[in-house]
């Protein structure tokens, strides 16, 4: 076994109130892929910045090994001195790191490295930051969240580049498709201290629940030892008139471990406030279109939505989700085409920029809408601060102003507030971000339970394949141009109807090609029985071009091998990159011919 590179064991931290972590460990060895979970508030944050340097712990041992070069992603970078994107990703470069790796990275994360820090969205943010700390291939990786605020594609880009790189992987992340595709081994975080199962997020949930058993299983037997005690306590001691001083210190230690436990933290528990039924026809949308300027958003789109559709809306960042949601629930209108909305439609929406949020609101008066102290859920009163218990807040709470709240306690929040009003129709903008793996399996029933309909827009793969009826994506999904397909069922359906659908076009394809293929054969065939000089030539000298080509690439990535050659030269660089796609092109083209005329070949001769 390797050592670790990085050790943290033991650690303790406080921030007055319970302990957030207590006796937490962490081992990171050469090669490692951990991803780190647990529930929001569990201190997973706090840990990997200790393992970052970032914050100190009040005891307990850190370890980094002094050649090791550790990245930490941010969750908000400091652009502070940075007159481009360019300039901050390439500032996370160490002596002797390859520049065209963040030339590269960026690229693939959508940013030409020209952007102005200051105007960048949330989003474009977070790619900067992993364009800087990805850059370097450190030999230590700790990121926290990576996907947020990325598309889909970006996403599945992320989790190839995180299966082959070398660095050692610490990842915080609740999109469930994403750890199971990068980890080999689960840390969890629960209750301040730490276990480990070295096998990855596919395999937790199963161990987890097997975890709780046994412990539940332990306090019951804690529980039926101590009344056995306490029964000789009553009984034997008394008849003997001896007290066995050792018995008694060992029940008044059993007593103060059962008090002591601290079982895990509960789950929420809510459901969607009952709303009146809402017409069959939800909405009936024909033949609609949106443009910004020469842009267009929508090309005609036409879609039927019944009562209890459960319709996911996916695609890249700027395809024009949100638009498209706008539209089909009547907040938009389209340039052209009717929308039609369904009677009785009683519509609740969570946003996912949570721009309904006032950071100085209390979290009370943000659930009752500043009427005093209760709230109607299913048409029953409830007191706020009941209410508050069943998604985790603690009633010292109520008076809390919102922006000291944790991103996924806000998103609780926001969840908290929407399904307490009545609803038919529920509009969900990227309803996963910030919530844990908990909280997210009950949102999962909720949605598939839901006896409305649900309109969702989401990244996440997993919650789509688990709620979703039917899936909208762009057309053409590297390059939305405004054609939009309704796919039945969920995100993976979506794939395999569209690789069914490129393999049906393909042959359909091969199948017009072949006739006239046959006849400009057989045609040939009529006016002569083999090879023309000319094609004979071509045949016998093909492989022999083909081979020049093939040693002119590779003289060329040779030479492009150098990792200083963009920092010293950039101009041979790209002139390079250029001659070898022609090259390419070239061979392509040649192989083909070659391929052709060996058939011709078989088929006159056989």
């Amino acid at each position: 076994m390797a050592p670790p590179i990085l050790k943290l064991d033991d650690i303790f931290l406080s921030f007055g109130g319970a302990p957030l972590l207590a006796g937490a460990a962490l081992q990171v060895e050469p090669g490692d892929k951990i991803c780190l979970v647990g529930r929001n508030g569990s201190g997973k944050s706090t840990l990997l910045k200790i393992a970052a340097g970032l914050v100190e712990a009040q005891s307990g041992e850190v370890f980094r090994h002094p050649s090791s070069t550790v990245r930490y992603l941010e969750q908000a970078p400091d652009f502070a001195g940075f007159s481009t994107v360019q300039a901050y990703a390439e500032a996370g470069l160490g002596p002797g790191d390859d520049p065209y790796r963040v030339t590269y990275l960026l690229s693939h994360l959508g940013l030409t490295g020209e952007e102005d820090p200051s105007t960048l969205s949330g989003g474009e943010s977070r790619r900067a930051a992993l364009a800087r700390v990805l850059a370097p291939e450190p030999d230590i990786l700790l990121l926290d969240e990576p996907t947020n605020h990325l598309d889909l594609p970006t996403i599945e880009w992320l989790e190839g580049e995180l299966q082959k790189t070398r660095s050692a992987l610490v990842l915080i992340s609740h999109d469930r498709r994403f750890l199971e595709k990068v980890s080999t081994a689960t840390v969890w975080l629960d209750r301040g201290a730490s276990r480990r199962l070295d096998r990855g997020f596919a395999h937790f949930e199963a161990w987890r629940d097997q975890v709780l058993e046994a412990e539940e299983l332990e306090q019951h037997k804690l529980g039926k030892a101590i009344e056995r005690e306490e029964h000789w306590l009553r009984y034997g001691v008394t008849a003997r008139r001896k007290r066995n001083m050792r018995r008694l210190g060992e029940l008044q230690t059993m007593r103060s471990q059962y008090r002591g436990h601290k079982g895990p933290q509960g789950t929420v528990q809510a459901t969607v406030s009952d709303a009146q039924e809402s017409g069959k026809l939800v909405i009936e949308a024909e033949k609609i279109t949106k443009s910004f300027g020469d842009r267009a958003i929508v090309t005609p789109f036409s879609i039927r939505v019944h009562r209890g559709d459960c319709i996911g809306l996916v695609g890249p960042n700027g395809a024009g989700k949100t638009t498209l949601l706008k539209m089909l629930t009547g907040q938009l209108s389209p340039d052209s085409g009717t929308i039609k909305l369904g009677t009785n439609l009683e519509i609740a929406t969570l946003d996912q920029k949570r721009e309904d949020l006032d950071p100085e609101d209390t979290l009370a008066n943000y659930l009752t809408d500043g009427r005093g102290e209760n709230l109607l859920v299913n048409g029953e009163q409830r007191h706020v601060t009941g209410y508050m218990k069943e998604f985790l807040f603690q009633p010292e709470q109520a008076r809390t102003p919102i922006r000291s709240l944790s991103g996924g306690e806000r998103a609780r929040l926001m969840l908290a507030r929407i399904l307490s009003r009545p609803a038919n129709l529920l509009i969900l903008d990227e309803p996963t971000n910030d919530l844990d793996i908990e909280t997210l399996d009950l949102l999962q029933e909720i949605v598939a339970g839901f006896p409305g309909t649900v309109i969702l827009v989401s990244h996440d793969r997993d919650f789509l394949d688990r709620t979703v009826t039917s899936t909208i994506a762009p057309a053409v999904p590297d390059a939305p141009d405004g054609r939009w397909i309704e796919y039945a069922g969920g995100y993976t359906d979506m794939l395999a109807q569209r690789r069914g659908a490129l393999e049906e076009r393909r042959k359909a394809e091969k199948a017009a090609e072949k006739p006239k293929a046959q006849e400009t054969t057989a045609s040939g065939a009529a006016s002569k029985s083999k090879l023309s000089f000319k094609q004979k030539f071509a045949l016998d000298n093909l492989p022999k071009e083909m081979a020049k080509a093939e040693a002119e690439i590779a003289k060329r990535e040779l030479v492009m091998a150098d990792p200083n050659l963009f920092t010293r030269d950039p101009a041979a660089f790209n002139r390079l990159a250029s001659e070898m796609e022609k090259l390419r092109v070239s061979l392509t083209k040649m192989e083909e011919e070659w391929l052709e005329l060996e058939m011709l070949r078989e088929e006159l001769e056989g």
